[in-house]
């Protein structure tokens, strides 16, 4: 048998595989080494970053402070809780790193957190979680909060570290500071609203950064070069609010706001001698904090309305300066005919023959409408308007404001735009005209911006200067319309309407105002509701606060709720500038920065605080303070109130007579009861009589009602 030679292929094969793979290989390694971009990578820019670790270092935004440097926003550290669950966490350590006691841990944190233990427990044991989020209560939490929590001892529970801004007062001038939030995107701090957002860049500052060589194991490879950018913080800025006015505005609008429930309400003060914005409160308004926010304009700059009658104190001195004006000649009051349009008096039928000057006086439409004819013309309103700063913008250094419209034509209009209808206009601009009123005829620009100071120099980058400008009216024509404001307020006569405004050893100058709202559904002002409105100024000689609020469509009672608000921030403001030396106003007002005082002696704590001339009610008879309030960093004034709770056990209900409705919760709340309020205003009337024994379960009922008895006129 013949045997034939077979060639075995695999070796050749598998050569031919292997050279195909070498030489591939090999061009892939010359494309590395000779073109700049691979596969659409810089190779270049690949090697020196393979490395290199960088950082964001961000800066820290500016602080908001008021007029005296007291924080209103601020950047604050918050944290939030988290309980790590997997048990591989403990592995090969004696320590336990992972919560092996659920039901210990539960019942350890739930009163600390404020949180049901139940469902605390229902978090814990969550199954196939390698950590859980203890919130809501846990989120957000103070560095002292995450202090208690730490001191339980607490195995598996720790703490995920972020910043935040705060608002340390809650609803307070929230429209100025408006609110910042962090980015999720970017995470930086933004403002969005108010001053936060006005001056966003400014607060913000500039990030850093810092980049080096790292090893694989992530440490700094040394020798290397390291470069590094450090972050430019924001800088702070200075309110020319004055915490001590916005409390007494605060206070004084929800109170009339929760009374009377309007559609809207404000009260703003000014400095009349240097423009700046010392307070405003509105209603609606929000907590920064928590953002519950159900309006987004800013009442101050951004609410357009029909002012109503206080306009008529820019039409008189519009005549008076003309000097064609004669206030003791008359007039027909009651109704006036443009054509087949009627101007009518508020009452319709008038007061008769009367004079121009009692017109003011009354408030009298008719009486604007026959000075059209008599003293002023169309263009001479035109002009006085616009040289009185309407219908065009202040530019006060804040967002969103409105220029408002003064236009008017007709006859008929011209008449109505005398007496506040028909045009529109904003708050600040109103301020900004009653300046020349207490100015002796100059002008004011207003202020919101007291200063700006860069935190990294400590250098003023920008200091508010008093802007006065040329006198717009002769001095003698201020006179006379004081002399009428005057007589609003304090004349003798039935119909005067300023009457309700009066104070005991107030100087108060002022003009009030009943604006008809239109209605948009019938396309008329007929039940559109009415827009009161109050701008007025104090002493009289020499002017030095401005105050001007309004109110919508108040359910009842009028413009009760502002007569109230107004002559309530009046007589404090009074008392805290110690702006009379005689009468019920004579007292000064001190301010006090509130300390901790827990574990203080009793006497010691109660003596100074009486020295400033502030309440203090000791609560259990103890000699050693456990609790308090206010807490630590507010302030507080004389005349209000201070609760600080013992370590003693004779708890005994103080006399609540005269109390208003946020102390007496504020008491409640610190004493451990429940409590019924019936009305509004200050408190009449005590379920529990004083220095009856506090005990577990009682319940505080007390009627309040109004501090001021006033049925204003029309």
């Amino acid at each position: 048998m013949k045997l034939e030679n077979k060639t075995w292929k695999v070796p050749r094969i598998l050569f031919s595989i292997f050279v195909v793979i070498i030489l591939f290989l090999y061009f892939n390694y010359l494309y590395i080494a000779l073109f700049p971009v691979v596969y659409g990578v810089n190779m270049k820019e690949f090697a020196l970053n393979r490395n290199t670790y960088t950082t964001e270092l961000f800066a820290k935004r500016g602080t908001i402070y008021d007029s005296e440097g007291n924080i209103l926003a601020i950047n604050t550290t918050s944290y939030t809780v988290i309980a790590y669950l997997n048990e591989k966490r403990s592995e090969g350590s004696s320590k336990l790193y992972h919560v092996a006691d659920k039901e210990g841990t539960a019942k350890a944190l739930a009163p600390v957190l404020g949180m049901d233990e139940s469902y605390l427990l229902g978090l814990l044991k969550q199954e196939g979680k390698y950590q859980v989020e203890l919130g809501p209560e846990g989120r957000g939490i103070t560095t002292v909060k995450k202090e208690e929590i730490q001191a339980l001892g607490l195995p598996g529970i720790d703490f995920i570290e972020s910043v935040k801004r705060y608002y340390p007062n809650g609803d307070f001038a929230s429209y100025i500071l408006g609110y910042a939030k962090t980015n999720d995107e970017t995470g930086k701090i933004e403002g969005e609203l108010g001053i936060e957002v006005k001056f966003n860049q400014l607060l913000q500052g500039t990030n850093g950064y810092l980049k080096y060589e790292q090893d694989r194991n992530g440490y700094k490879i040394p020798d290397t070069k390291e470069e590094r950018v450090d972050a430019v913080n924001g800088s702070n800025i200075y309110l020319t609010i004055d915490s001590s006015i916005q409390r007494f505005l605060e206070s004084a609008v929800k109170e009339a706001s929760a009374k009377y429930e309007p559609e809207w309400m404000f009260l703003t003060v000014m400095d009349a001698k240097t423009g700046d914005i010392l307070g405003i409160s509105s209603t609606p308004s929000f907590d920064p904090n928590i953002r519950n926010i159900v309006n987004y304009e800013n009442p101050l700059v951004s609410y357009v309305y029909e002012p109503g009658s206080t306009m008529k104190a820019f039409t008189y001195l519009c005549a008076i300066d003309k000097g064609t004006y004669k206030g003791d000649e008359t007039y027909m009051s009651g109704s006036f005919a443009f054509g087949d349009d009627i101007v009518s008096d508020f009452n319709d039928v008038g007061w008769g023959t009367i004079s121009y000057d009692l017109g003011f006086e009354y408030s009298s439409n008719t009486a604007i409408a026959s000075m059209i004819n008599h003293f002023i013309t169309k263009s001479d309103l035109q002009d006085c308007y616009k040289k009185f700063g309407f219908g065009q913008l202040t530019n006060i250094a804040l967002p969103r404001e409105q220029a408002g419209d003064t236009k008017f034509t007709y006859p008929i209009e011209v008449a109505s735009a005398g007496f506040g209808q028909g045009i529109s206009i904003t708050p600040i601009q109103m301020l900004q005209a009653l300046t020349i009123i207490a100015n002796k005829g100059h002008m004011l620009t207003p202020h919101i911006i007291r200063k700006v100071v860069d935190p990294n120099t400590d250098e003023v980058l920008y200091e508010r200067q008093v802007e006065m400008g040329e006198a717009l009216v002769k001095e003698e024509s201020i006179l006379q319309i004081q002399e009428l404001m005057h007589n609003v307020i304090y004349g003798n006569n039935y119909s005067t309407t300023g009457i309700s405004y009066r104070i005991d050893g107030f100087d108060l100058i002022g003009k009030t105002g009943t604006a008809e709202v239109y209605n948009t559904q019938t396309n008329s002002y007929r039940g559109g509701g009415y827009i009161h409105s109050f701008a007025g100024m104090y002493p009289r000689e020499d002017p030095q606060i401005i105050i001007y609020g309004a109110i919508k469509k108040p359910k009842s009672s009028g413009k009760a709720g502002l007569v109230e608000a107004t002559r309530s921030v009046m007589q404090n403001i009074a008392k805290y500038r110690n702006m009379f030396s005689q009468g019920s106003t004579s007292d000064s007002i001190q301010s006090i920065e509130v300390e901790s005082y827990l574990n203080k002696d009793v006497i010691e704590v109660k003596q100074f605080f009486e020295e400033q001339k502030v309440e203090v009610y000791v609560l259990g008879g103890g000699n050693r303070i456990i609790e308090q309030y206010p807490s630590v960093g507010s302030t507080v004034l004389s005349y209000d109130k201070v609760f600080f709770l013992t370590n003693g056990n004779d708890f005994l209900m103080p006399d609540v007579t005269g109390w208003s409705r946020i102390d007496v919760i504020r008491l409640c709340k610190l004493l451990g009861i429940s409590y019924e309020l019936d009305g509004y205003g200050y408190v009449v009337e005590q379920s529990v009589l004083a220095d009856t024994q506090i005990e577990e379960g009682m319940v505080l009922k007390v009627k309040l009602e109004p501090k001021f008895s006033s049925d204003p006129p029309s």
